[in-house]
């Protein structure tokens, strides 16, 4: 089998406020297109979000995102509003952050309450 492209999306219930939070908090690039969104990840992927009325915020991380210094830009993000996540399970410090199963990783959704992940590390998945 081949395929030309692949990419991947989820629903948000507002474009607007998506792109203004896409794009102005986590300062991602952001083009709007036929009424759908296409975030442009660091190292080029393209995601697209779409809107949906009878939106229901996914039950699981929709997007990962990996920073070098995870405590500054948790600092920073509260700085612009962002509050971060706290979940049963994960043993979190005052900032939300929790460490020791994996990389250091903190939670927060997005306007339609889908959840991202920042995590700490060098961008090689």
């Amino acid at each position: 089998m081949h395929y030309n492209d692949g990419f991947s999306g989820f629903a948000v219930p507002d474009v607007a406020a998506a792109r203004e939070f896409y794009s102005e908090v986590l300062e991602l690039q952001v083009a709007e297109d036929h009424g759908m969104l296409h975030l442009t990840l660091p190292g080029g992927t393209v995601v697209l979000a779409y809107p949906k009325e009878d939106h229901e915020p996914a039950v699981f991380t929709i997007l990962n995102l990996v920073v070098p210094d995870l405590r500054a830009a948790v600092d920073e993000l509260v700085t612009r509003g962002v509050a971060f996540q706290r979940y049963e399970g994960f043993e979190q410090d005052e900032r939300g952050i929790a460490r020791g199963m994996g990389p250091d990783i903190a939670w927060t959704t997005d306007p339609g309450g889908n959840v991202i992940a920042l995590m700490e590390g060098d961008g090689a998945a």
